[in-house]
């Protein structure tokens, strides 16, 4: 029987039928979507600890306005992802639960330090575009609320990425300190950014499964290679060079050729040794224990309503 409900599952697939929340799924395929959009979920809300920590520090308004939408953008794009994972049968409370305890991950990246202001212009130009290569075959989803909360995603995490990249533009236009601050900061983040797109296909255990499932179009590998090949000719309008020797336009592949990223580096973040990881995640702990009182106060406020209710039908 579970079988036959495996193979009609699979027909939809391969005929890019949406699956919905109350559609028969194999027990696998709801694991895999749990684990990866949670983690999407998860990247989002930690990631806006590396930039909200320069709010403050914004050289002028513009500066600072911008900055704030885009940590608002954030929390926003935190809060449809856990939505969209609450459809699979898990509740929210254990999603965070798993956030703090260290059972979930997230992105790797945002366990490097933001040392300068010209970090705020090359997250958006590398972060938020590693981001959006990875985000938008996602809006092709086989599974429907993910698919459909990337839509809003990627439409604001591209004007996350045109508005970095016109902060890099600007100090590439400034002083000689800003041209090196902006170089500087993008020797830092290069390798890093394309470790987003996670392991080699060799070594990525989860690839194979979910391109058959069609959570994934494309393999790391691929979106890494598509990555590459935009950054560079955006380098050259900044004026900067990335920090790799063996990059070179490879005339039979019609790709860039690119040096080979240290993966123990990556491992290492990954397993909770980054710079930051500590330091992101106590962060989180605490708002979120000091956010109690508002999560108790609305909790009390709709059982007040709702005995309201109640009282009224009778």
């Amino acid at each position: 029987m579970e079988a036959s409900m495996e193979q009609k599952f699979q027909e939809k697939i391969d005929n890019d039928i949406r699956i919905e929340p109350k559609d028969w799924m194999p027990e696998k395929y709801r694991k895999t979507l749990i684990r990866q959009i949670s983690q999407h979920a998860h990247s989002e809300i930690v990631g806006m600890l590396p930039e909200g920590n320069w709010i403050t520090r914004a050289p002028n308004l513009r500066r600072k306005v911008a900055l704030l939408a885009k940590v608002q953008d954030e929390a926003g794009h935190g809060l449809y992802l856990y939505s969209a994972c609450e459809t699979l049968g898990i509740e929210r409370t254990e999603l965070i639960d798993q956030l703090h305890t260290g059972k979930a991950k997230y992105s790797s990246i945002f366990n490097y330090p933001t040392l300068t202001w010209a970090d705020m212009g090359t997250i958006g130009w590398l972060v938020d575009g590693a981001a959006i290569m990875n985000q938008v075959p996602l809006c092709r989803c086989s599974y429907g609320p993910y698919a459909r909360a990337m839509v809003r995603v990627c439409k604001e995490e591209s004007f996350h990425q045109r508005q970095g990249y016109e902060l890099l533009l600007t100090l590439s236009k400034g002083t000689p300190e800003q041209k090196e601050m902006l170089q500087e900061s993008v020797n830092r983040w290069w390798w890093p950014a394309l470790m987003m797109f996670g392991p080699n296909d060799a070594d990525s255990p989860h690839t194979a499964q979910s391109m058959a499932w069609k959570i994934k179009r494309f393999t790391n590998d691929e979106l890494r290679q598509r990555f590459v090949d935009m950054c560079v000719e955006q380098a050259e309008i900044l004026g900067v060079s990335l920090p790799d020797p063996d990059l070179k336009w490879n005339e039979e592949r019609g790709h860039y050729d690119f040096g080979e990223i240290n993966w123990d580096e990556f491992w290492n973040v990954v397993r909770g040794n980054g710079p930051c990881n500590k330091d992101r995640i106590n962060t989180r702990v605490k708002a979120h224990e000091n956010g109690q009182w508002v999560r108790d106060a609305a909790s009390a406020y709709a059982k007040k309503q709702s005995e309201k209710k109640s009282v009224s039908v009778a």
